[in-house]
């Protein structure tokens, strides 16, 4: 049997959700959410997960969820949405691997090129079993986090 989470608006919370949804300025999720609790207010409409579902466009776990976390974590948490609690995937390059990246990165380019392309990094990372497949994409974006320089000589 589910447990049921009962939300009683107090009044400032009920102020605070009217100028929410009448200023507009807010994302729209955020505005869904307060409408959702609006409408499963014990203390006004009550109107089932079932029902706000129907008539607000949206999954009635949503409903649910957010019914939970107004109880459980206040209005708030109600309004924004839950954070992951891990990646849905796991990174490619952890703290060794791209250590490995910035290593190769820094070295000489290899023989018959100027200097690294973001291909030849992926393709290198491949042949040194770093990674067992990786994208030069992947590459690119490790190495804008890490701020890399992409000169290989000394600019200043």
């Amino acid at each position: 049997m589910n447990k049921t989470y009962m939300v009683r608006l107090t009044d400032d919370e009920r102020q605070e959700l009217v100028h929410l949804t009448k200023s507009g300025k807010a994302a729209a999720y955020k505005i869904k959410h307060a409408h959702i609790l609006f409408h499963v207010d014990a203390n006004g409409p009550n109107w089932s997960d079932a029902h706000v579902a129907t008539a607000l466009h949206c999954h009635g776990n949503t409903v649910r969820n957010v019914r939970q976390r107004f109880v459980e974590h206040g209005l708030a948490a109600a309004l924004v949405r839950k954070k992951q609690a891990q990646p849905s995937r796991p990174y490619l390059l952890d703290g060794a691997k791209e250590a490995r990246l910035i290593a190769l990165r820094c070295g000489p380019p290899p023989q018959g090129h100027a200097q690294w392309t973001l291909q030849l990094l992926a393709d290198q990372l491949v042949a040194l079993h770093v990674v067992e497949t990786i994208s030069y994409e992947t590459v690119r974006q490790r190495l804008k986090k890490i701020c890399s320089s992409r000169t290989y000589t000394s600019v200043g």
